[in-house]
Parts: structure tokens; sequence; C-alpha cells
């Protein structure tokens, strides 16, 4: 996902797809330890949409802050 279109997501939106794509990448783990993973470049997508998500929200909490 665009950085740019994270940013126009408001902290709830956010949030709700932050809990969905960790859950995502607790069922592609679990996937990978049974061997049944059919797209393990999907691994690496969600690690760095979640990634980009926390770094967001870490953004906006510290500008709230100052």
């Amino acid at each position: 996902m665009k950085t740019a279109d994270l940013r126009a997501q408001s902290d709830d939106q956010l949030n709700e797809q932050l809990s969905q794509l960790k859950k995502e990448q607790f069922n592609l783990r679990f996937q990978a330890a049974t061997g049944q993973l059919a797209k393990p470049s999907r691994v690496r997508e969600v690690r760095r949409t979640i990634a980009q998500i926390q770094t967001l929200q870490t953004e906006r909490s510290r500008s709230a802050q100052a």
C-alpha cells in the first residue's frame, strides 16, 4: 500500500487495518510452518505495511504531543 494512501486514513481506520494485517501475518506464518504458503512474497508485503502503519501512528502521536 502506498504511504500517501495510509496518510489519508483516519486513526481508527489505521487501527482497524493494522489489526487485520496482524491477523493475516499470523495466518501466513502458520501456512509457512505447515508448508502451505502459496505466495511467499505476501509475508514481506504484510510485514512492511504493518511497519508503515506503526511508523505513521508514532509520527502522529509525537506531533500531537508537541
